[in-house]
Protein backbone atom coordinates (compact mmCIF):
# COMPACT_ATOMS: atom_id res chain seq x y z
CA UNK A 1 0.00 0.00 0.00
CA UNK A 2 1.35 3.64 -0.96
CA UNK A 3 1.10 5.88 2.00
CA UNK A 4 -0.26 9.07 1.26
CA UNK A 5 -2.04 11.75 3.60
CA UNK A 6 -3.52 14.70 3.41
CA UNK A 7 -0.89 17.99 4.67
CA UNK A 8 -1.70 17.33 8.41
CA UNK A 9 -1.86 13.31 9.00
CA UNK A 10 -2.83 11.97 12.01
CA UNK A 11 -2.18 8.69 13.58
CA UNK A 12 -6.15 6.76 12.26
CA UNK A 13 -5.15 7.78 8.52
CA UNK A 14 -3.59 4.85 8.88
CA UNK A 15 -6.76 2.96 9.15
CA UNK A 16 -8.93 5.47 6.55
CA UNK A 17 -6.75 5.10 4.26
CA UNK A 18 -6.33 1.40 4.54
CA UNK A 19 -9.55 1.09 3.99
CA UNK A 20 -10.07 3.00 1.24
CA UNK A 21 -7.69 1.59 -0.49
CA UNK A 22 -8.17 -2.02 0.21
CA UNK A 23 -11.49 -2.03 1.67
CA UNK A 24 -12.42 -6.04 1.57
CA UNK A 25 -8.49 -7.18 2.22
CA UNK A 26 -8.47 -9.04 5.67
CA UNK A 27 -7.06 -6.40 8.05
CA UNK A 28 -7.69 -8.80 11.39
CA UNK A 29 -8.14 -12.15 12.70
CA UNK A 30 -8.87 -12.86 16.19
CA UNK A 31 -10.62 -15.45 17.93
CA UNK A 32 -11.63 -17.53 14.59
CA UNK A 33 -13.08 -13.67 13.71
CA UNK A 34 -11.84 -12.47 9.89
CA UNK A 35 -12.49 -8.42 9.59
CA UNK A 36 -11.83 -6.53 6.45
CA UNK A 37 -10.25 -2.81 6.53
CA UNK A 38 -13.40 -2.18 5.18
CA UNK A 39 -15.82 -3.05 7.73
CA UNK A 40 -13.06 -1.91 11.04
CA UNK A 41 -13.05 1.61 9.62
CA UNK A 42 -17.24 1.21 9.45
CA UNK A 43 -17.56 -0.04 13.04
CA UNK A 44 -14.84 2.38 14.48
CA UNK A 45 -16.72 5.12 12.37
CA UNK A 46 -19.70 4.13 14.22
CA UNK A 47 -18.58 4.00 17.53
CA UNK A 48 -16.83 7.34 17.34
CA UNK A 49 -19.73 8.82 16.84
CA UNK A 50 -21.50 6.88 19.28
CA UNK A 51 -19.04 8.29 21.81
CA UNK A 52 -19.27 12.06 20.84
CA UNK A 53 -22.64 11.88 21.32
CA UNK A 54 -22.01 10.73 24.48
CA UNK A 55 -20.33 13.62 25.70
CA UNK A 56 -16.53 13.04 24.42
CA UNK A 57 -15.01 15.94 23.12
CA UNK A 58 -11.65 17.43 21.79
CA UNK A 59 -8.73 15.83 24.64
CA UNK A 60 -10.96 13.92 26.41
CA UNK A 61 -9.29 10.99 27.90
CA UNK A 62 -10.66 7.33 26.97
CA UNK A 63 -9.86 4.44 28.61
CA UNK A 64 -10.39 0.87 27.10
CA UNK A 65 -9.99 -1.89 29.97
CA UNK A 66 -10.17 -5.07 27.47
CA UNK A 67 -7.95 -7.97 26.34
CA UNK A 68 -6.67 -7.93 22.88
CA UNK A 69 -10.15 -8.30 21.40
CA UNK A 70 -12.07 -7.19 17.92
CA UNK A 71 -13.58 -4.69 19.92
CA UNK A 72 -10.40 -3.15 21.97
CA UNK A 73 -9.01 -2.87 18.33
CA UNK A 74 -12.56 -1.16 16.75
CA UNK A 75 -11.95 0.75 20.27
CA UNK A 76 -8.62 2.48 19.84
CA UNK A 77 -9.19 3.78 15.99
CA UNK A 78 -13.11 5.03 17.35
CA UNK A 79 -11.64 7.22 20.02
CA UNK A 80 -8.81 8.78 17.41
CA UNK A 81 -11.25 9.68 15.42
CA UNK A 82 -13.63 11.05 18.08
CA UNK A 83 -10.61 13.57 18.57
CA UNK A 84 -9.78 12.04 21.82
CA UNK A 85 -6.55 10.20 23.87
CA UNK A 86 -6.47 6.40 24.08
CA UNK A 87 -5.32 4.56 27.26
CA UNK A 88 -5.20 0.86 26.96
CA UNK A 89 -5.49 -0.56 30.29
CA UNK A 90 -4.42 -4.36 30.36
CA UNK A 91 -7.05 -6.50 32.04
CA UNK A 92 -5.38 -8.02 34.41
CA UNK A 93 -4.40 -4.75 36.14
CA UNK A 94 -6.33 -5.04 39.82
CA UNK A 95 -9.21 -2.51 41.28
CA UNK A 96 -7.04 -0.63 43.27
CA UNK A 97 -4.58 0.02 40.59
CA UNK A 98 -7.33 0.96 37.89
CA UNK A 99 -8.86 2.96 40.93
CA UNK A 100 -5.63 5.16 40.52
CA UNK A 101 -5.10 5.42 36.77
CA UNK A 102 -8.85 6.57 36.39
CA UNK A 103 -8.48 9.27 39.23
CA UNK A 104 -5.27 9.89 37.46
CA UNK A 105 -6.78 10.67 33.62
CA UNK A 106 -10.09 11.21 34.27
CA UNK A 107 -11.53 9.94 31.53
CA UNK A 108 -14.91 10.61 29.88
CA UNK A 109 -15.17 7.15 28.71
CA UNK A 110 -14.81 4.23 29.52
CA UNK A 111 -15.23 0.67 27.45
CA UNK A 112 -14.73 -2.61 28.52
CA UNK A 113 -15.70 -6.08 28.64
CA UNK A 114 -18.28 -7.65 30.97
CA UNK A 115 -16.09 -10.61 31.85
CA UNK A 116 -14.00 -8.47 34.08
CA UNK A 117 -16.99 -6.47 35.84
CA UNK A 118 -16.42 -7.06 38.85
CA UNK A 119 -12.76 -5.26 38.91
CA UNK A 120 -14.31 -2.48 37.23
CA UNK A 121 -17.68 -1.93 38.51
CA UNK A 122 -16.08 0.03 41.95
CA UNK A 123 -13.56 1.65 40.17
CA UNK A 124 -15.66 3.15 37.72
CA UNK A 125 -18.92 4.26 40.10
CA UNK A 126 -16.70 6.07 42.20
CA UNK A 127 -15.20 8.40 38.99
CA UNK A 128 -17.40 11.05 38.97
CA UNK A 129 -15.93 12.60 35.49
CA UNK A 130 -16.99 9.17 33.65
CA UNK A 131 -20.25 10.41 30.80
CA UNK A 132 -20.44 7.39 28.53
CA UNK A 133 -19.02 3.73 29.32
CA UNK A 134 -19.65 0.70 26.77
CA UNK A 135 -19.65 -2.63 27.69
CA UNK A 136 -19.22 -5.43 25.11
CA UNK A 137 -20.13 -9.38 26.12
CA UNK A 138 -23.12 -10.62 27.89
CA UNK A 139 -24.12 -8.58 30.97
CA UNK A 140 -27.35 -8.56 32.84
CA UNK A 141 -29.60 -5.80 32.63
CA UNK A 142 -29.43 -5.52 36.55
CA UNK A 143 -25.77 -4.69 36.64
CA UNK A 144 -25.70 -2.39 33.57
CA UNK A 145 -28.13 -0.61 34.98
CA UNK A 146 -26.17 0.07 38.13
CA UNK A 147 -22.90 1.47 36.14
CA UNK A 148 -23.16 5.11 35.06
CA UNK A 149 -24.18 6.09 31.91
CA UNK A 150 -23.54 2.11 30.55
CA UNK A 151 -24.73 1.07 27.23
CA UNK A 152 -24.33 -1.99 25.58
CA UNK A 153 -21.14 -2.64 22.73
CA UNK A 154 -23.93 -3.55 20.08
CA UNK A 155 -26.40 -0.60 20.68
CA UNK A 156 -23.22 1.89 21.09
CA UNK A 157 -22.25 0.53 17.27
CA UNK A 158 -25.79 0.69 15.83
CA UNK A 159 -26.27 4.45 17.43
CA UNK A 160 -23.35 5.33 15.18
CA UNK A 161 -23.01 6.58 11.69
CA UNK A 162 -20.54 3.69 10.12
CA UNK A 163 -20.10 6.00 7.05
CA UNK A 164 -18.21 8.68 7.95
CA UNK A 165 -16.13 9.47 11.26
CA UNK A 166 -16.92 12.92 13.48
CA UNK A 167 -15.61 15.89 11.99
CA UNK A 168 -11.45 16.08 12.20
CA UNK A 169 -10.23 19.30 15.19
CA UNK A 170 -7.30 17.84 16.03
CA UNK A 171 -3.74 18.68 14.55
CA UNK A 172 -0.76 16.11 14.74
CA UNK A 173 0.50 17.75 18.25
CA UNK A 174 -2.55 16.92 19.82
CA UNK A 175 -2.00 13.67 22.49
CA UNK A 176 -3.03 10.82 20.74
CA UNK A 177 -2.24 8.50 23.69
CA UNK A 178 -1.28 8.22 27.19
CA UNK A 179 0.56 4.65 28.15
CA UNK A 180 0.94 4.36 31.47
CA UNK A 181 4.55 2.56 32.76
CA UNK A 182 4.44 -0.23 35.15
CA UNK A 183 4.95 2.37 38.12
CA UNK A 184 7.56 -0.51 39.86
CA UNK A 185 9.00 2.51 41.69
CA UNK A 186 5.91 4.18 42.83
CA UNK A 187 3.09 5.28 41.04
CA UNK A 188 2.25 4.33 37.53
CA UNK A 189 3.21 7.38 35.06
CA UNK A 190 1.38 8.40 32.34
CA UNK A 191 3.57 9.03 29.26
CA UNK A 192 2.06 11.12 26.87
CA UNK A 193 2.39 10.53 23.30
CA UNK A 194 1.24 13.14 20.22
CA UNK A 195 0.32 11.86 16.86
CA UNK A 196 3.48 13.12 15.38
CA UNK A 197 5.60 10.98 18.39
CA UNK A 198 3.45 8.17 16.83
CA UNK A 199 3.70 8.46 13.32
CA UNK A 200 7.17 8.80 13.48
CA UNK A 201 8.34 5.79 15.44
CA UNK A 202 5.76 3.67 12.77
CA UNK A 203 7.58 5.17 9.88
CA UNK A 204 11.05 4.84 11.48
CA UNK A 205 10.35 1.07 12.95
CA UNK A 206 8.73 -0.22 9.80
CA UNK A 207 11.35 1.21 7.44
CA UNK A 208 13.92 -0.67 9.36
CA UNK A 209 11.90 -3.52 9.82
CA UNK A 210 11.28 -3.49 5.72
CA UNK A 211 7.27 -4.35 6.01
CA UNK A 212 5.25 -5.21 2.86
CA UNK A 213 1.64 -4.64 2.26
CA UNK A 214 2.20 -8.76 2.55
CA UNK A 215 2.95 -9.50 5.63
CA UNK A 216 1.55 -11.43 8.52
CA UNK A 217 1.71 -10.15 11.63
CA UNK A 218 1.47 -11.88 14.92
CA UNK A 219 0.00 -10.25 18.05
CA UNK A 220 0.28 -12.06 20.95
CA UNK A 221 1.30 -9.52 23.20
CA UNK A 222 -0.91 -7.01 25.12
CA UNK A 223 -2.09 -3.94 23.09
CA UNK A 224 -1.95 -2.01 26.82
CA UNK A 225 1.99 -2.69 26.09
CA UNK A 226 2.76 -0.12 23.90
CA UNK A 227 5.29 -2.94 21.72
CA UNK A 228 2.15 -4.47 21.27
CA UNK A 229 -0.13 -1.61 20.37
CA UNK A 230 2.70 -0.91 17.43
CA UNK A 231 2.11 -4.36 15.71
CA UNK A 232 -1.02 -3.35 14.99
CA UNK A 233 -0.36 -0.09 13.90
CA UNK A 234 1.92 -0.93 11.60
CA UNK A 235 0.22 -3.64 10.24
CA UNK A 236 -2.48 -0.82 9.41
CA UNK A 237 -0.08 1.47 8.23
CA UNK A 238 1.20 -1.20 5.69
CA UNK A 239 -1.75 -2.60 4.40
CA UNK A 240 -0.90 -5.88 6.57
CA UNK A 241 -2.87 -8.31 8.12
CA UNK A 242 -2.71 -8.85 12.22
CA UNK A 243 -3.23 -11.99 13.53
CA UNK A 244 -4.58 -11.61 16.96
CA UNK A 245 -4.18 -13.67 20.56
CA UNK A 246 -4.29 -13.10 24.31
CA UNK A 247 -1.18 -14.78 24.96
CA UNK A 248 1.42 -17.18 23.91
CA UNK A 249 0.06 -19.07 26.91
CA UNK A 250 -0.36 -22.24 25.04
CA UNK A 251 2.44 -22.31 22.38
CA UNK A 252 0.61 -25.18 20.15
CA UNK A 253 -2.24 -23.62 19.47
CA UNK A 254 -0.36 -20.02 18.21
CA UNK A 255 2.34 -21.85 16.20
CA UNK A 256 -0.55 -24.34 14.55
CA UNK A 257 -2.13 -20.73 13.65
CA UNK A 258 0.67 -19.04 12.79
CA UNK A 259 1.41 -22.11 9.95
CA UNK A 260 -2.69 -21.87 9.58
CA UNK A 261 -2.10 -18.09 8.66
CA UNK A 262 0.92 -18.02 6.72
CA UNK A 263 2.37 -15.62 9.30
CA UNK A 264 5.48 -13.65 8.20
CA UNK A 265 6.41 -11.22 11.42
CA UNK A 266 6.64 -12.70 14.94
CA UNK A 267 7.35 -9.96 17.65
CA UNK A 268 8.16 -11.59 20.42
CA UNK A 269 9.53 -11.26 24.10
CA UNK A 270 12.40 -13.03 26.26
CA UNK A 271 9.97 -15.49 27.93
CA UNK A 272 7.95 -16.33 24.43
CA UNK A 273 11.70 -17.36 22.98
CA UNK A 274 12.50 -19.87 26.46
CA UNK A 275 9.39 -20.74 25.94
CA UNK A 276 10.07 -22.05 22.20
CA UNK A 277 13.54 -23.03 23.12
CA UNK A 278 11.67 -25.68 25.80
CA UNK A 279 9.50 -26.84 22.88
CA UNK A 280 10.34 -30.80 21.70
CA UNK A 281 7.91 -30.41 18.97
CA UNK A 282 9.17 -27.19 17.69
CA UNK A 283 10.59 -29.01 14.20
CA UNK A 284 7.09 -30.52 13.51
CA UNK A 285 5.89 -26.97 12.34
CA UNK A 286 6.39 -25.30 9.38
CA UNK A 287 7.31 -21.69 9.88
CA UNK A 288 9.64 -21.09 6.62
CA UNK A 289 7.10 -18.12 6.09
CA UNK A 290 8.84 -16.07 9.05
CA UNK A 291 10.31 -13.13 7.19
CA UNK A 292 11.52 -11.65 10.55
CA UNK A 293 11.19 -11.86 14.29
CA UNK A 294 11.74 -9.02 16.86
CA UNK A 295 12.90 -8.52 20.73
CA UNK A 296 12.87 -5.79 22.39
CA UNK A 297 14.29 -4.86 26.24
CA UNK A 298 17.92 -6.21 26.36
CA UNK A 299 19.84 -8.17 23.74
CA UNK A 300 19.07 -11.48 23.34
CA UNK A 301 21.08 -14.02 24.95
CA UNK A 302 23.69 -15.97 22.46
CA UNK A 303 22.21 -18.77 23.23
CA UNK A 304 18.92 -17.64 21.95
CA UNK A 305 20.47 -15.70 18.92
CA UNK A 306 21.32 -19.43 17.80
CA UNK A 307 17.92 -21.11 18.92
CA UNK A 308 16.11 -18.23 16.66
CA UNK A 309 18.25 -18.78 13.70
CA UNK A 310 18.14 -22.51 13.75
CA UNK A 311 14.33 -21.96 14.08
CA UNK A 312 13.77 -19.62 11.60
CA UNK A 313 16.90 -19.70 9.31
CA UNK A 314 15.58 -17.60 6.66
CA UNK A 315 13.91 -14.86 8.60
CA UNK A 316 15.97 -11.59 9.71
CA UNK A 317 16.76 -11.58 13.90
CA UNK A 318 16.14 -7.98 15.21
CA UNK A 319 17.44 -7.15 18.76
CA UNK A 320 16.35 -4.16 19.47
CA UNK A 321 15.63 -1.69 22.85
CA UNK A 322 13.73 0.98 23.59
CA UNK A 323 11.36 2.41 26.13
CA UNK A 324 7.76 4.01 26.70
CA UNK A 325 8.67 7.54 26.89
CA UNK A 326 10.45 7.58 23.12
CA UNK A 327 8.89 4.07 21.81
CA UNK A 328 12.33 2.94 20.32
CA UNK A 329 15.81 3.68 20.65
CA UNK A 330 17.73 1.26 18.95
CA UNK A 331 18.14 -1.72 16.94
CA UNK A 332 20.71 -4.39 15.66
CA UNK A 333 20.46 -5.13 11.76
CA UNK A 334 20.51 -8.50 11.09
CA UNK A 335 23.93 -8.61 9.30
CA UNK A 336 25.44 -7.38 12.81
CA UNK A 337 24.26 -9.77 15.03
CA UNK A 338 26.91 -12.64 14.67
CA UNK A 339 29.46 -9.96 14.94
CA UNK A 340 27.89 -7.99 18.09
CA UNK A 341 25.60 -10.29 19.35
CA UNK A 342 25.87 -8.69 22.87
CA UNK A 343 24.73 -4.86 21.11
CA UNK A 344 21.36 -3.53 20.83
CA UNK A 345 22.62 -1.41 17.94
CA UNK A 346 22.29 1.55 16.36
CA UNK A 347 19.84 4.78 16.56
CA UNK A 348 16.59 3.64 15.00
CA UNK A 349 16.49 6.19 11.92
CA UNK A 350 15.52 10.01 12.33
CA UNK A 351 16.93 9.76 15.81
CA UNK A 352 19.85 10.57 17.30
CA UNK A 353 21.75 9.31 20.61
CA UNK A 354 24.59 9.84 22.78
CA UNK A 355 25.82 8.68 26.29
CA UNK A 356 26.44 11.43 28.75
CA UNK A 357 27.83 11.47 32.66
CA UNK A 358 25.96 12.79 35.69
CA UNK A 359 27.37 16.43 34.77
CA UNK A 360 25.63 16.00 31.27
CA UNK A 361 29.08 16.36 29.49
CA UNK A 362 28.87 13.84 26.54
CA UNK A 363 31.21 10.75 26.62
CA UNK A 364 33.63 8.81 24.24
CA UNK A 365 33.34 5.47 23.30
CA UNK A 366 33.01 2.29 25.78
CA UNK A 367 32.71 4.47 28.93
CA UNK A 368 29.31 4.03 30.51
CA UNK A 369 26.97 6.58 31.20
CA UNK A 370 23.33 7.99 30.42
CA UNK A 371 22.28 7.04 27.65
CA UNK A 372 20.18 10.60 25.92
CA UNK A 373 17.72 10.23 22.95
CA UNK A 374 16.67 13.38 20.19
CA UNK A 375 13.69 12.98 18.10
CA UNK A 376 10.26 13.48 17.06
CA UNK A 377 9.48 9.85 19.23
CA UNK A 378 10.29 11.37 22.23
CA UNK A 379 7.72 11.61 24.53
CA UNK A 380 5.58 15.42 25.29
CA UNK A 381 5.95 14.39 28.97
CA UNK A 382 4.13 12.43 31.74
CA UNK A 383 0.59 13.00 32.42
CA UNK A 384 0.27 15.96 34.72
CA UNK A 385 3.62 15.20 36.58
CA UNK A 386 5.78 18.22 36.05
CA UNK A 387 8.59 17.11 38.26
CA UNK A 388 9.11 13.78 37.12
CA UNK A 389 8.97 15.50 33.15
CA UNK A 390 11.76 17.65 34.18
CA UNK A 391 13.92 15.04 35.09
CA UNK A 392 13.37 13.31 32.26
CA UNK A 393 12.83 15.76 29.48
CA UNK A 394 16.11 18.70 29.50
CA UNK A 395 17.33 21.03 27.28
CA UNK A 396 19.47 19.51 24.29
CA UNK A 397 22.77 20.90 22.30
CA UNK A 398 20.24 23.31 19.97
CA UNK A 399 18.54 26.27 21.23
CA UNK A 400 14.93 25.49 22.62
CA UNK A 401 15.00 22.13 22.35
CA UNK A 402 14.51 18.93 24.60
CA UNK A 403 15.96 15.77 24.46
CA UNK A 404 14.94 12.49 26.88
CA UNK A 405 17.12 11.65 29.71
CA UNK A 406 16.48 7.92 29.35
CA UNK A 407 17.74 6.57 33.25
CA UNK A 408 19.52 3.80 31.81
CA UNK A 409 23.53 3.25 31.67
CA UNK A 410 24.92 2.23 28.08
CA UNK A 411 27.54 2.39 26.35
CA UNK A 412 29.05 3.03 22.74
CA UNK A 413 31.58 1.16 20.45
CA UNK A 414 33.94 3.02 18.52
CA UNK A 415 31.38 2.27 15.42
CA UNK A 416 28.31 4.03 17.30
CA UNK A 417 26.80 0.44 18.62
CA UNK A 418 25.26 0.51 21.66
CA UNK A 419 25.12 -1.64 24.57
CA UNK A 420 22.69 -1.52 27.47
CA UNK A 421 24.29 -2.06 31.04
CA UNK A 422 21.02 -1.41 33.01
CA UNK A 423 18.11 0.95 34.74
CA UNK A 424 19.88 3.45 36.83
CA UNK A 425 17.81 2.62 39.54
CA UNK A 426 18.28 -1.24 39.25
CA UNK A 427 22.35 -0.61 39.89
CA UNK A 428 24.06 -2.79 42.90
CA UNK A 429 26.63 -0.90 44.81
CA UNK A 430 28.83 -3.54 46.22
CA UNK A 431 32.21 -3.59 47.56
CA UNK A 432 32.12 0.42 46.20
CA UNK A 433 31.89 -1.34 42.89
CA UNK A 434 28.33 -0.70 40.24
CA UNK A 435 27.26 -3.98 39.31
CA UNK A 436 24.64 -4.07 36.30
CA UNK A 437 22.51 -6.44 37.04
CA UNK A 438 21.82 -7.17 33.09
CA UNK A 439 25.15 -8.03 32.94
CA UNK A 440 25.50 -10.95 35.06
CA UNK A 441 21.88 -12.36 34.10
CA UNK A 442 23.12 -11.82 30.55
CA UNK A 443 26.20 -14.30 31.58
CA UNK A 444 23.94 -16.77 33.46
CA UNK A 445 21.42 -17.11 30.87
CA UNK A 446 24.09 -18.50 28.13
CA UNK A 447 24.96 -20.92 31.04
CA UNK A 448 23.14 -24.13 29.32
CA UNK A 449 20.40 -25.56 30.92
CA UNK A 450 19.18 -21.74 32.26
CA UNK A 451 16.13 -20.72 31.25
CA UNK A 452 15.99 -17.85 33.23
CA UNK A 453 17.62 -15.82 35.29
CA UNK A 454 16.91 -12.46 37.61
CA UNK A 455 20.12 -10.68 39.79
CA UNK A 456 19.02 -8.61 43.08
CA UNK A 457 21.16 -6.44 45.19
CA UNK A 458 20.75 -7.17 48.83
CA UNK A 459 22.07 -5.40 52.29
CA UNK A 460 25.08 -7.24 53.08
CA UNK A 461 26.89 -5.58 56.54
CA UNK A 462 30.60 -5.85 54.48
CA UNK A 463 29.67 -5.17 50.79
CA UNK A 464 26.82 -2.92 51.45
CA UNK A 465 24.87 -4.83 48.83
CA UNK A 466 25.28 -8.45 47.93
CA UNK A 467 24.76 -9.82 44.16
CA UNK A 468 21.93 -12.38 44.67
CA UNK A 469 20.70 -14.25 41.59
CA UNK A 470 17.67 -16.38 41.10
CA UNK A 471 17.87 -19.12 38.34
CA UNK A 472 15.00 -20.93 36.73
CA UNK A 473 16.47 -23.92 35.28
CA UNK A 474 15.15 -25.73 32.29
CA UNK A 475 13.17 -28.64 32.23
CA UNK A 476 14.77 -31.98 33.60
CA UNK A 477 17.94 -29.75 34.07
CA UNK A 478 19.96 -29.83 37.81
CA UNK A 479 23.03 -28.30 38.50
CA UNK A 480 24.44 -27.65 42.44
CA UNK A 481 25.28 -23.79 43.50
CA UNK A 482 28.92 -24.62 43.66
CA UNK A 483 29.31 -25.54 39.63
CA UNK A 484 26.99 -22.26 39.16
CA UNK A 485 29.85 -20.17 40.81
CA UNK A 486 32.17 -21.72 39.17
CA UNK A 487 30.79 -20.71 36.46
CA UNK A 488 30.44 -17.14 37.21
CA UNK A 489 33.89 -17.17 38.80
CA UNK A 490 35.24 -18.08 35.41
CA UNK A 491 32.91 -15.26 32.97
CA UNK A 492 32.46 -12.40 35.73
CA UNK A 493 34.56 -10.16 37.61
CA UNK A 494 35.18 -10.96 41.34
CA UNK A 495 32.89 -8.05 42.47
CA UNK A 496 30.04 -9.07 40.13
CA UNK A 497 30.23 -12.85 41.32
CA UNK A 498 27.00 -13.80 42.96
CA UNK A 499 27.38 -14.19 46.61
CA UNK A 500 23.86 -16.39 46.74
CA UNK A 501 22.38 -18.24 43.74
CA UNK A 502 19.01 -19.62 44.38
CA UNK A 503 17.23 -21.77 42.36
CA UNK A 504 13.55 -21.52 41.89
CA UNK A 505 10.70 -23.06 39.83
CA UNK A 506 9.57 -19.93 38.18
CA UNK A 507 10.12 -15.99 38.66
CA UNK A 508 7.44 -13.14 39.19
CA UNK A 509 6.35 -11.55 35.52
CA UNK A 510 4.57 -8.24 34.93
CA UNK A 511 1.34 -8.35 32.70
CA UNK A 512 3.64 -8.02 29.80
CA UNK A 513 5.79 -10.64 30.80
CA UNK A 514 8.82 -9.01 31.95
CA UNK A 515 10.40 -10.21 35.10
CA UNK A 516 8.87 -8.26 38.27
CA UNK A 517 11.98 -8.19 40.42
CA UNK A 518 9.90 -6.17 42.99
CA UNK A 519 9.19 -9.59 43.87
CA UNK A 520 11.97 -11.15 44.57
CA UNK A 521 14.25 -10.54 48.15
Amino acid sequence: MQITHGPVPLLHDYLIQAARELSDKIALVCMKQRISYGELDARSNALANSLVSGGVKRGDRVVIFADNTVETVVSFWAVLKANAVVSIVNPLTKSDKLSYLLGDCRPTAFITDAHIHSVFAEPTQACSHLRCMIVSGIIDDAILAALPHAIRWDDALASGDRSAPPARSCIDIDLAAIVYTSGSTGDPKGVMLTHRNMLTACTSISSYLELQEDEVILGVLPLAFDYGLYQMIMAFRTGARLVLERSFTFPAQILNLMVAEGVTGFPGVPTIFSILAELKSLKDYDLSKIRYVTNTAAALPVKHILMLKDIFPGARIYSMYGLTECKRCTYLPPKDIERKPSSVGIAIPNTEMWIVDEEGNKLGPDTVGQLVIRGATVMKGYWEKPESTAKKLKPGPLPGEQVLYTGDYCKMDEEGYLYFVGRMDDIIKSRGEKVAPKEVENMLMNIPGVKEAAVIGVPDDILGQAVKAFIVFEEGVTMPEKQLQKECQGRLENFMVPKYIVSVPSLPKTDTGKIKKTGLS
